[in-house]
């Protein structure tokens, strides 16, 4: 019996190392924006890849990198043409494609593998340098007229190839529906003004909504959960 007792302590000890192991492993390749930056730039020619889809990285991208995923349809020829005795960082539009890349590259043989935390809206919602191939349709000066001209501003940052994203737009319209013209609403999209999403420096994540009332932020939030109650709150609050 006390054989059969230390037996199962030494087994369910032994699963929760394997636990601790790889939640270790997991949190050490995925990647803080600062980190992830500073051991890109550690690297003479560093290996970048962008996991999101050929239309996606035609509109913006991290300067340097080369755009493939696991559905991509010459996925052999990418991965034959990286080095695998070095580092490879990976983002995409949030985590998903890049942790998944990431994962089955370590898998296969690759000394390292890096996703990032909040892929791209991290990158250019931070500053860090970027590729667009357009001009932002919205300038920060637009932007901080429309803050300084209306009293309650609802700002809406993300992306129209992000999937919560979407589920933002059903809850701004009931917003916009009750306040009317005392809340201006303002979406800004990755795909439209890039650039003025890099001069923010206010995001992390997609979507990421923020409230000003006369100028000032009110609150921020990254996701959708609750977010037309708390704009009632706020909104009453003042």
């Amino acid at each position: 019996m006390k054989n059969q007792i230390l037996k199962t302590s030494l087994t369910a000890i032994a699963f929760l190392l394997a636990i601790a192991v790889f939640s270790q492993n997991e949190n050490h390749n995925s990647l803080s924006l600062d980190s992830f930056y500073s051991k890109i730039k550690s690297q003479k020619n560093p290996q970048i890849v962008d996991a999101r889809t050929s239309e996606e990285f035609a509109l913006n991208h991290i300067e340097g990198a080369v755009n493939f995923n696991l559905q991509s349809e010459n996925y052999d020829n990418y991965i034959a043409k990286l080095d695998k005795s070095k580092p490879v960082f990976i983002y995409s539009i949030g985590a998903g494609r890049s942790v998944a890349l990431e994962k089955e590259l370590l898998k296969n043989g690759f000394a390292e593998a890096y996703s990032l935390e909040g892929g791209i809206a991290n990158w250019i919602g931070n500053g860090k340098p970027f590729y667009s191939n357009l001009k932002s349709k919205l300038s920060l000066a637009e932007f901080n007229k429309i803050i300084a001209s209306n009293k309650n501003v609802l700002v809406d940052i993300g992306s129209k190839y992000c999937g919560p994203c979407k589920k933002v737009k059903p809850i701004l319209e009931t917003i916009r529906t009750e306040y009317g013209s005392n809340l201006k609403i303002v979406e800004i999209e990755l795909e439209d003004s890039p650039q003025v999403i890099a001069d923010l420096k206010k995001v992390k994540v997609f979507p990421t909504l923020i409230l000003y009332e006369n100028g000032k932020i009110i609150f921020k939030k990254e996701g959708i959960s609750d977010l037309k109650n708390e704009v009632d709150v706020a909104l009453a609050s003042k």
